[in-house]
């Protein structure tokens, strides 16, 4: 017998990327689900259980669903998402082993997608970007995770009932506060695997995907302090270096024709590693496109971390 799951779906309103999700949801090669969609106000959708939320965040109409999902397994996705048709029999896979409490698979740019999306797209997948957690663009080797994004993330019920579900406090980074309560208060594991894939249409380059990088720079410099067990790592440190020396090194090297030579030397290795790295692109101008798009987002993330390590409350934070 299939295992129950509800698959939620958080969202302000009925959109376009919804109504592709919803057909997508509805050709799942699989029988036993159900559909949840929590928009702000009644929404009417065939076939679909609708809860409305008013004017709340994600991770509040995501635990309010939990309350009425009948599935023992809640399955998350972001309306901006759509799984292929054996997306729920793939992810559900590692389940099998009790001590695995979530499953999480890569949120693949779309084919379709624009050329400003596509660009944006191939940014997050660079390691140059995104480090060694490329594998949440693209498919990479199963491995056990400590921290996974909400938009493609496979959760026990049981799991979530025990920890109380999101913690309502923190959007973005609600996600990364969850799973560290998965692995640090319950001990139990989170599996990244290739085969749980979905698409995820990317926010076009430049300023929307730069706002995007912005917001997660900012949580991610604030839960270094706040949650460091999986928060604190060097790999984020990385671009704040990196703005530390373009400007420290520009200053410096105005006054000393030594620092002028080996600062000019290291800006140009960096500029010609950035366009190697992005000439998996092929084309020749989303080439440029992706170079741009990984020299701005480590310019805007470094910043963005600085500031979240700073400041002493984010604004979106509450009192619990």
């Amino acid at each position: 017998m299939e295992t129950a799951v509800s698959i939620i779906i958080p969202v302000k309103e009925k959109n376009p990327h919804l109504a592709e999700c919803l057909i997508h949801c509805r050709n799942l090669d699989y029988s036993n689900f159900e559909i949840i969609v929590v928009p702000d106000y009644q929404t009417d959708l065939d076939g679909v259980v609708t809860i409305p939320s008013g004017e709340v965040g994600p991770s509040e109409k995501r635990d309010l669903a939990l309350e009425s999902a009948q599935g023992d397994i809640i399955a998350f996705l972001d309306d901006d998402t759509y799984p292929p048709t054996s997306w729920l029999k793939n992810a559900l896979k590692p389940f099998a082993d009790q001590e695995v409490a979530a499953v999480g698979g890569p949120a693949i740019t779309p084919p379709a997608d624009s050329f400003w999306q596509q660009a944006s797209g191939l940014v997050f997948s660079s390691v140059l970007a995104s480090g060694n957690v490329t594998y949440r663009y693209v498919s990479k080797a199963k491995r056990e995770v400590d921290d996974y994004p909400s938009c493609n993330l496979l959760v026990r019920k049981s799991i979530l009932k025990k920890i109380g579900g999101f913690d309502n406090r923190y959007w973005p980074g609600e996600d990364t506060y969850l799973c560290l309560r998965i692995i640090k208060d319950l001990e139990k594991k989170i599996i990244y695997t290739p085969e749980a894939a979905v698409y995820h249409h990317r926010r076009s380059l430049f300023r929307p995907h730069l706002r995007q990088v912005w917001s997660y720079a900012v949580h991610r410099g604030y839960f270094m302090k706040k949650f460091p067990e999986n928060s604190f790592r060097f790999a984020y440190f990385v671009p704040t270096l990196f703005v530390a020396l373009v400007v420290i090194g520009g200053i410096a090297s105005a006054f000393n024709s030594t620092w002028r030579f080996f600062y000019l030397t290291g800006l140009t290795a960096y500029l010609i590693i950035v366009l190697l790295a992005s000439l998996k692109a092929k084309k020749p101008a989303i080439i440029l496109a992706v170079a741009l798009g990984i020299v701005s987002t480590h310019i805007i993330y470094g910043i963005g971390l600085i500031k979240g390590l700073i400041i002493p409350k984010l604004k979106e934070e509450r009192q619990s």
